[in-house]
């Protein structure tokens, strides 16, 4: 008799400062706590990573947009099946979909 190997649950993370996204696995609401959140992740698939632009005040998805590319750059980018970008600021959620696209990141608009 075969046992049979335990399927991993999906890797889903979200970067949201209100939203609640209650089918991500694990929440960051801060870029600080966002580039935590992917470093903890680094070596492993992430399915889907849900990105705000605007985090509240003066931050914002860039210093994680900034790693993600970095990565990417220095060719070991993270390893995401798609990246969904939400915010109801339009365009600084195009300038996160073309500059994640530009490195080869799978990367959708999505309304949350």
């Amino acid at each position: 008799m075969r046992e049979e190997s335990p399927v991993a649950s999906p890797v889903i993370l979200g970067i949201d400062d209100l939203r609640p996204l209650p089918w991500t696995t694990r929440l960051a609401r801060s870029s600080g706590e966002g580039v935590k959140l992917l470093q903890e992740h680094r070596d492993g698939l992430i399915d889907e990573l849900w990105l705000d632009h605007d985090l509240g005040g003066d931050d914002s998805i860039l210093p994680v947009v900034t790693l993600l590319e970095e990565a990417a750059f220095n060719g070991q980018p993270f390893r995401i099946g798609t990246v969904y970008v939400h915010s109801a600021n339009p365009i600084g959620a195009e300038t996160v979909v073309r500059s994640l696209t530009r490195w080869n990141y799978q990367v959708r608009r999505a309304t949350v």
